[in-house]
């Protein structure tokens, strides 16, 4: 089942170009077969090839139209499983660097590579794109994009300045049942929209501990003595009362109301519970008397958005990886007609609903509406990970970089999206005060079209 699964998506990616016919048969759109040359090879070089890193690079692998020619990770024992993975795929072993921080940077010269996709530790994420963009390669950014204001607005200017193009990658816009309800949006099923509800709910306490020597989970070390994300990501919990990673909720629902594209963000305001999960997990794994235990930590475990929109909607959005609870990205989407909750997976919709004032099963709604893009490409992308969505943000990536155009999530959503994290912050440290989202687009956002999610698939747009 695996090998006929590869089979297929590289047929299917082969095959692109020639599909116009085919593809006469999605409403609105056709594809100029000659719009993309079968010889053509995007030549990919990887920054980071960690847990997130090495799926970009499993997907990649799978690609007719993809060519990974660089690598570059400090640990090398992650180059390693990354040469070992090329080797399987019987793909020409590409150029390796690993000297240090900075060796990035020789990457990004060399004439071999068309694009980058960067899936480093957070802090990283601005500054190597920024250097992406100016070395010309079309650049892929994992989430969230940016760490402060400065850094949002580095990744637009950058952009504005040198004319090279930025896609933050942010999978769970994909995601099946997301588009779904995309489409009943665009549909106007729930119609004129009012609020919504998302955020990042996911215990994430197992990932931000680990000392490499106990089973996977129940360390109590981090930083220097961590290993994979606990060498990093527990840090910020350590240091900034923020959320530190907003873009797999907001990201969707920014979609859904327009955000950057005759909509936008124009402010919010935050506020945190008081930070006991980590250092009860530390008691918990570590004993009272563990070194760690004596931290403070200054992330709240509970954090709560409310940003308001140009159009006048609002959205709540909530960040809670420190607390014992199941994952969730809490999304609600909701307007005059009725609303749906990925909780319980329930919709209700007046004067269609089974009975009044009920929820009904949101599960035929969601196959009513399934989006055309999984209707038509769903099983090729069985196995890409992330429940399938990973194929289409890197399909979407790697045809938009070929044809040389914007890709459908750019360097304005990235800034946008990625800001909640400095305003939710400063607002946090000054009670709750209302902060001014900054106009990333410079006006643009009032003539910027909505997202044509068909398009970014097949060909130029």
């Amino acid at each position: 089942m695996k090998n006929h699964t590869m089979t297929t998506r590289r047929d299917f990616v082969k095959n692109t170009a020639l599909a116009g016919a085919a593809l006469t048969t999605l409403p609105g759109w056709s594809l100029n077969a000659a719009a993309t040359n079968l010889e053509e090879k995007l030549r990919v070089g990887l920054i980071g090839v960690g847990l997130r890193g090495t799926n970009h690079l499993n997907n990649l692998l799978l690609r007719s139209d993809c060519l990974v020619t660089a690598l570059c990770d400090i640990d090398p024992r992650r180059i390693d499983i990354a040469l070992e993975m090329i080797s399987e795929a019987g793909q020409k072993k590409p150029k390796v660097f690993q000297k240090n921080e900075d060796d990035y940077k020789n990457l990004l010269d060399l004439n071999e590579v068309d694009a980058v996709i960067i899936s480093t530790p957070w802090l990283w994420h601005t500054r190597m794109a920024k250097d992406a963009m100016w070395a010309g390669k079309y650049t892929g950014l994992e989430v969230s994009a940016a760490n402060s204001m400065e850094e949002c607005w580095d990744l637009v200017n950058v952009h504005e300045q040198t004319g090279s193009h930025l896609m933050i990658l942010e999978n769970v816009c994909y995601r099946r049942d997301i588009m779904a309800v995309l489409n009943m949006v665009r549909q106007e099923v729930f119609g004129e929209l009012l609020h919504f509800r998302c955020g990042y709910q996911h215990d994430l306490r197992f990932v931000k501990f680990n000392d490499g020597k106990t089973a996977y989970g129940l360390g109590a070390e981090f930083g220097p003595k961590g290993i994979s994300e606990s060498a990093w990501r527990t840090q910020h919990s350590l240091k900034r009362n923020a959320d530190v990673y907003p873009t797999h909720g907001v990201g969707p629902i920014a979609v859904m109301s327009d955000i950057n594209r005759g909509n936008r963000f124009v402010s919010m305001s935050s506020m945190a519970t008081k930070g006991v999960g980590l250092h009860n997990y530390i008691v918990r794994v570590g004993g009272p008397d563990h070194p760690n235990a004596k931290l403070k930590f200054a992330q709240g475990d509970i954090i709560t958005s409310m940003i308001e929109t140009a159009r006048g909607e609002t959205i709540i959005v909530t960040h809670d990886c420190n607390s014992p609870r199941p994952y969730s990205l809490g999304f609600r989407v909701q307007g005059s007609n009725g609303l749906w909750e990925v909780d319980g997976n329930r919709i209700y919709i007046e004067d269609r609903a089974e009975h009044a004032h009920r929820w009904d099963n949101a599960t035929p709604w969601l196959e009513q509406y399934d989006h055309p893009l999984w209707q038509q490409y769903g099983e090729l992308a069985t196995g890409a990970g992330h429940g399938g969505m990973d194929f289409f943000v890197l399909q979407a990536f790697v045809r938009s970089a070929i044809n040389k155009v914007a890709p459908p999530l750019d360097a304005y959503d990235a800034a946008a999206w990625s800001a909640i994290t400095p305003l939710s912050e400063q607002s946090i440290a000054n009670g709750g005060e209302v902060q001014d989202f900054p106009d990333f687009t410079r006006g643009n956002w009032i003539k910027r079209a909505p997202i044509d999610w068909m398009k970014t698939v097949y060909g130029k747009q």
